[in-house]
């Protein structure tokens, strides 16, 4: 984001749709009560329990974030990252009520596995990753390290601070449970470990009782292990009597100090403090991996990135929010219809409404992964294409299964394309006239399909693309479809006579390629960081634009009257350009991994776009486009 001019207006956000639900513990409410904070790629998502359109975003990572802690009094929030072998991993410290980056903290190796604030707020203390075994005690003010150890032999995946002394501490993880002192004068931390006997726990998650008393720990093995602490450290007693399967991933107290926990097939169980026997019990869609506690009811965020309401009087689950788990790779909006748009994501397609951003429809295809999708002109066939080289059309609106192809384009052929490696069928556009498709696939082939009901059938095969073809684009006439390759071309297609009538290279991966409304011109990006004007005749180049200093673009997307468009790729950033002036006129900052696909509606309202870190973003084009042309 730094070659961003920092005058250009910015475009507002009118909702996000996404949560990083795998994250240990990454669901946390706010003392406030007010908001909640969640993990989003390499951001924070501070969001209003009320509103799901009312979102701010703290930036500092360069990488996924890993854990998440909010310290006591809410003042500050802490979060830690992955990132690649050899390197540091960040621990950033933000001020909530500034909404700013206060410390960034780099001491421990690739990632970061837990965090925890003292009771006074003095204190942070982080766990690194399996590669790094190492407790860190941070000062909060300064953002230095007071001392550290080896947590221990084996990997440590949870740290919690006592309730009522700063300088002790708890880690817990494979077959390792200790109690750690804190001598500040000597910048020293000693530990103890807890006397389990024979047993042997993997702990995933600490919850500490307000009185310092006893300490409850989830495991791996689906059971909590109570433990005394103070003058004993010893082990007191397990429940529930019938383990939770997939093991327990995340634990909290609720007022009455009873124990809410998480299990990793999706059951969400109320212990009683005394004995740990089961009180109330509900199941949710995905493995729990987090608990917030919301007056006298619950949050649950889960790591199908499913994020849901338990009433604590009935212990009802009520599914909130729901989103991608991981890089969702194209979006769609049906012609001249704005009002829903469809994403696509590894095994799942979804449809959505555009206002609302509700989920309308969801189609599930196990083990495989859809790289495309598309509307057909009458909006009666969502088309996609799989990573098994099949092409399937749904109904939009019952989400069945109308027509499969087996063998649209080979699965293992071709090149992979170097971002994302997809294979399969990779590109789909289908023709004005409703009467035929056009796929590419990562054999770098280009076919034509003739649908007729709910039947397709193959009219033509064409090949002169040598790597994957990432989109596919059909003139109004239906007489013509251009295709971007990986290659390093771009090849506009006769589609009367099925074969090449020109082509176009350039020293780049092309990852989009759109014709202008008048069909006059083309436009394209691609690895090589810049937007291309070509004329659509004779297919040579007309302008170049430097579209970004620092990532490939991965997308873009033209207006339906071609003042302006938009574009996006690995800088994170949306640009929205004017068509004629080649401006940057607006950008849009809430991406937090790479942009893999962006679409401007059909009534030029809304921009969506779409990234790695499974967010859906819907920017208002508005004032801020209207005036900047």
């Amino acid at each position: 984001m730094a070659d961003q001019d920092q005058d250009t207006p910015r475009l507002e956000l009118e909702t996000v749709i996404g949560f990083s639900g795998k994250i240990p513990n990454g669901l946390v409410m706010h003392p406030d009560g007010v908001h909640m904070l969640y993990p989003l790629g390499a951001c924070i998502v501070i969001r209003e329990i009320t509103s799901s359109k009312s979102s701010d975003f703290l930036y500092g990572h360069n990488d996924a974030i890993t854990c998440l802690a909010v310290s006591p009094s809410g003042r500050y929030i802490a979060s830690g990252q992955s990132t690649h072998p050899g390197f540091q991993a960040d621990v950033c410290i933000f001020d909530f009520a500034e909404r700013r980056l206060v410390h960034r903290m780099l001491l421990h190796k690739q990632s970061v596995s837990a965090l925890a604030f003292s009771p006074d707020e003095a204190y942070l203390a982080s766990v690194g990753g399996v590669d790094d075994k190492t407790v860190v005690l941070w000062d909060v003010e300064s953002g230095r390290p007071l001392c550290g150890a080896p947590a221990s032999t084996t990997e440590t995946t949870s740290v919690a601070f006592f309730n009522n002394d700063p300088l002790k501490l708890m880690t817990g993880g494979t077959s390792s449970l200790r109690v750690w002192t804190v001598d500040v004068e000597s910048r020293k931390m000693t530990s103890v470990d807890i006397n389990m006997g024979n047993m042997r726990r993997c702990v995933t998650s600490i919850a500490i009782e307000r009185t310092d008393k006893y300490v409850y720990c989830g495991t791996t093995s689906g059971d909590v292990i109570c433990c005394q602490l103070q003058t004993a450290n010893v082990f007191k007693m397990q429940g529930p009597q019938q383990k939770l399967t997939g093991g327990i991933l995340s634990t909290i107290f609720n007022e009455d100090g009873d124990l809410l926990v998480g299990s990793g097939s999706g059951e969400v169980q109320l212990l009683s403090k005394v004995n740990l026997t089961v009180q109330k019990e509900v199941k949710v869609k995905g493995g729990v991996t987090g608990l917030a506690l919301a007056g006298s009811h619950y949050m649950v965020g889960t790591n199908t990135s499913n994020m849901y309401f338990i009433n604590g009087g009935n212990f009802r689950a009520q599914l909130r929010m729901t989103c991608h788990s991981e890089s969702v790779n194209d979006i769609a909006f049906p012609d001249g219809f704005s009002a829903v748009f469809a994403t696509c994501c590894g095994t799942d397609i979804r449809v959505w409404n555009a206002t609302s951003c509700t989920e309308l429809l969801r189609v599930e295809i196990p083990d495989r992964v859809c790289n495309c999708i598309q509307f057909t002109k009458d909006g009666s066939l969502i088309v996609t294409g799989w990573s098994d080289g099949k092409l399937r059309a749904f109904g939009p609106q019952s989400g069945k299964l109308v027509f499969s192809v087996n063998d649209a384009h080979k699965p293992e052929g071709g090149k992979r394309s170097r971002t994302g490696g997809r294979v399969g069928v990779t590109a789909v556009s289908t023709s004005h006239n409703g009467e035929f498709l056009v796929t590419g696939g990562s054999d770098g082939l280009v076919r034509v399909w003739r649908l007729a009901g709910a039947t397709c059938v193959l009219e033509a095969s064409m090949k002169e693309h040598k790597a994957t073809v990432n989109e596919v684009a059909i003139s109004d006439d239906d007489t013509e479809c251009v295709t971007a390759s990986d290659d390093g071309s771009c090849i506009a297609w006769d589609l009367t006579r099925y074969m090449r009538r020109n082509i176009m290279y350039a020293q780049t991966y092309f990852r989009a390629i759109q014709y202008y409304p008048d069909e006059s011109q083309l436009l394209t990006t691609g690895s090589d960081k810049v937007i291309s004007y070509w004329d659509a005749v004779d297919c040579n180049a007309i302008r170049e634009l430097p579209g970004s200093q620092s990532g490939e673009i991965n997308a873009l997307s033209i207006s339906p009257d071609g003042t302006f468009f938009a574009t996006g790729g690995n800088d994170r950033v949306l640009k929205v350009w004017d068509y004629e002036r080649g401006e940057c006129v607006a950008v849009g900052l809430a991406h937090s991994c790479s942009i893999t696909k962006v679409r401007v509606s059909p009534d030029a309202k809304k921009i969506v776009s779409v990234g790695e870190e499974g967010a859906i973003m819907v920017w208002k084009t508005g004032n801020v486009c209207i005036d900047g042309l």
